[in-house]
């Protein structure tokens, strides 16, 4: 895990969210890259001193986060950069491959009854980078267990394993895996690839209507650091985050959440 991403939306837990970020990275010898995104207007009109403002601010908005945080001994870049928030993210991503993006709940949102707000809901839905939401306010700690849930046994990519392993390398975190039979399970889908096999400490099977009812199911007794689940393009959130924003009430975690790349 060399490159870890931090966007920084208007959210005041940007501050914390970053300084979990970097007191992660300071653990797995990595780079922090710190963006926030900035639209410009058209230049038509001699607008062009008001775009220059717009950069300023935004550089400013980022230099005001960073001055909130200790950044110890990691290296942190921060750059303003122009486009939609997906666009920005992924043209970053062409230039400086990202192992991790530590995301805030609510990059912008301040309704709380909101669990993800749009736009960190935008990120989760366009980007295909692991991403790990951190609760508001956490303080990092080293995780000792991590529950991982899935309905689909079969991870063709080894890439997809990448960030849980990173974990186990730098933590020796425990994987606890739970298995999710539900009615749409078929036979291969129960099959498990010797992958996955090999970074288990324990294996649940669980019958569910789904593999979130089996992650609350056996949430509490696993009490597990981070919540780990896999972004499939019918799975996990095929139907939860068809829209940005996702309710508390729809779905939310006290505990850091793992969202591993797509597969399929």
């Amino acid at each position: 895990m060399k490159n870890i991403l931090v966007p920084i939306g208007a959210s005041k837990n940007s501050a914390s969210n970053l300084q979990y970020a970097i007191d992660l990275a300071q653990e797995v010898d990595a780079y922090v890259y710190v963006i926030s995104v900035f639209q410009e207007v058209s230049k038509v009109g001699g607008l062009t001193k008001v775009n220059t403002i717009i950069k300023e601010d935004t550089q400013n908005r980022l230099n005001e986060v960073l001055a909130e945080v200790d950044v110890k001994d990691v290296t942190v870049i921060s750059h303003p950069i122009k486009g939609g928030i997906v666009e920005s993210i992924e043209r970053f991503n062409k230039h400086v491959p990202v192992d991790l993006m530590v995301l805030s709940p609510r990059s912008n949102s301040i309704r709380e009854e909101v669990y993800l707000g749009n736009m960190s809901g935008k990120i989760m839905k366009g980007t295909n980078i692991p991403i790990l939401i951190v609760p508001e306010g956490s303080v990092f700690k080293k995780p000792s267990t991590m529950l991982m849930a899935f309905k689909n046994g079969t991870f063709r990519k080894n890439r997809t394993l990448k960030p849980v392993r990173q974990f186990i390398k730098h933590f020796g975190t425990k994987v606890n895996l739970l298995h999710v039979e539900t009615p749409e399970s078929t036979d291969k889908m129960r099959n498990v690839s010797g992958k996955v096999k090999k970074i288990q400490n324990k294996y649940i099977t669980s019958e569910n209507a789904t593999t979130f009812q089996a992650v609350l199911e056996h949430f509490q007794s696993h009490n597990p650091d981070i919540l780990c689940v896999v972004r499939r393009k019918r799975g996990f959130f095929k139907k939860l985050w068809e829209k940005n924003v996702v309710l508390k009430k729809e779905f939310h975690t006290s505990k850091p959440l793992l969202v591993l790349q797509v597969q399929d």
